[in-house]
């Protein structure tokens, strides 16, 4: 691909870039020169730790839960990681903190889940770039209900009230998703992966993806079920994101323009246009995924539903909200209770309408939150980011550190 201006130089995945450009200008030129770009502060710390072994890992676990100020002579590179972790950015407060998302928790578990399974996951994995990454990760029947889980852990720890305290869960587990990926990034480099073609793994404009798919496309397959946020609503939604973003080593340049559903929707027509359609690792990684979900809905407490039935909801869902092209790229088959969705987008509309009463609200936000917490506790181990960033029995024990090298 010859580039638009000598500066610039294309990764090959880049697809449709000069209409792109016209409907986008400079932002184009950003979104392209962001494949090439990964997370400096946390691919510091990971070099940093690879020397450092398990003191590293100690000081890193104590900066996270009790703070920069906690250390007598930190290691620079975590040092300079926690100072930007602990910079609370303008619009986020105390009072947003302790809260948590208020948005995200007025939906119940059963909706989240599908809105993640059907559009987030989905749309994640409908980018081959990305679905290169995670395909040879790990064998996809194994790792994806683990992935799904862990998943539906961090997202539970990052929105329950406190959870982007400092040191708390939600806090914690955002900076260790962000160190894996930095270890993942360095793994791949490290073993010839091709930054002409693909750009820098897990690199911003990619994380900037996978940002809109925890606030913006989950929320768009919900209205289309009968959830539709107001505009403050929307406000609140992405004001606590952004911080959650800046955790994950998003750029600022991505986050400051978006308020709201309509700057996220530029952002994703941009990202969206510009990259290939699905290929066979997306396919691959959707149908482990839908696998993956459709056995915990039918086997969730006090679940009605069968694995068919899941499956024919997930389905129908799933291509409603990617529309038929992208739904038949992944293989995501035609539902025969398609015809039954308006019906039941209007029944949740209702139930929308009924939490406009401050009383309704805040009954229908305890109950989720109960359930998010008992989630958040529900994995019989650490998940693969905690394992990764957090001191080993060997370390702990004072044994000669073995550190790891692999995601």
């Amino acid at each position: 691909m010859t580039a638009p201006h000598d500066n610039l130089r294309l990764p090959g995945r880049l697809v449709g870039f000069e209409a792109a450009r016209a409907r986008h200008g400079a932002r184009a030129d950003h979104m392209a020169a962001m494949l090439l770009e990964g997370d400096p502060l946390a691919d510091a710390v990971i070099a940093e730790l690879d020397v450092l072994g398990a003191k590293g890992r100690r000081a890193l676990t104590q900066g996270l839960t009790d703070g920069l100020a906690s250390l007598d002579g930190p290691p620079p590179a975590i040092a300079a990681l926690l100072s930007q972790l602990e910079a609370v950015p303008a619009g986020a407060d105390q009072e947003m903190f302790a809260a948590g998302d208020r948005v995200s928790l007025l939906v119940s578990p059963f909706w989240t889940a599908l809105a993640f399974s059907g559009g987030s996951l989905t749309h994640t994995y409908s980018s081959p770039g990305i679905a290169r990454l995670l395909a040879h990760t790990g064998e996809l029947k194994t790792t994806a209900p683990r992935r799904l889980a862990e998943t539906g852990v961090w997202n539970a720890n990052v929105i329950l009230p406190g959870g982007l305290v400092r040191g708390a869960p939600g806090y914690v587990q955002t900076a260790q998703v962000r160190l894996l990926h930095a270890r993942v990034r360095a793994t791949a480099l490290r073993h010839g992966w091709d930054t002409q073609r693909w750009g820098v793994p897990i690199n911003q404009t990619d994380t900037a993806r996978t940002w809109l798919d925890f606030t913006l496309v989950p929320f768009s397959f919900l209205a289309a079920a009968g959830f539709v946020l107001d505009e403050e609503e929307q406000r609140s939604l992405y004001r606590y994101w952004h911080y959650v973003g800046r955790l994950l080593g998003l750029d600022d340049s991505f986050l400051l323009p978006i308020e709201d559903h309509t700057g996220a929707a530029a952002l994703l027509d941009l990202l969206d246009s510009t990259t290939e359609p699905p290929d066979d690792n997306s396919r691959a990684l959707t149908a482990a995924l839908f696998d993956a979900t459709v056995t915990a809905m039918a086997q969730a407490p006090g679940s009605t539903l069968t694995e068919a039935g899941a499956r024919d909801l997930l389905d129908a869902l799933a291509r409603n909200h990617h529309g038929d092209e992208t739904a038949d790229a992944l293989g995501i088959r035609r539902s025969p209770v398609a015809s039954a969705l308006p019906f039941l987008a209007a029944a949740n509309a209702q139930t929308r309408r009924y939490q406009t009463l401050p009383e309704a609200a805040a009954q229908e936000r305890e109950a989720n939150i109960q359930h998010f917490r008992a989630l958040a506790d529900g994995l019989p181990d650490h998940t693969a980011y905690q394992k990764h960033a957090t001191p080993s029995p060997a370390d702990e024990a004072g044994q000669a550190d073995t550190a790891a090298t692999q995601p």
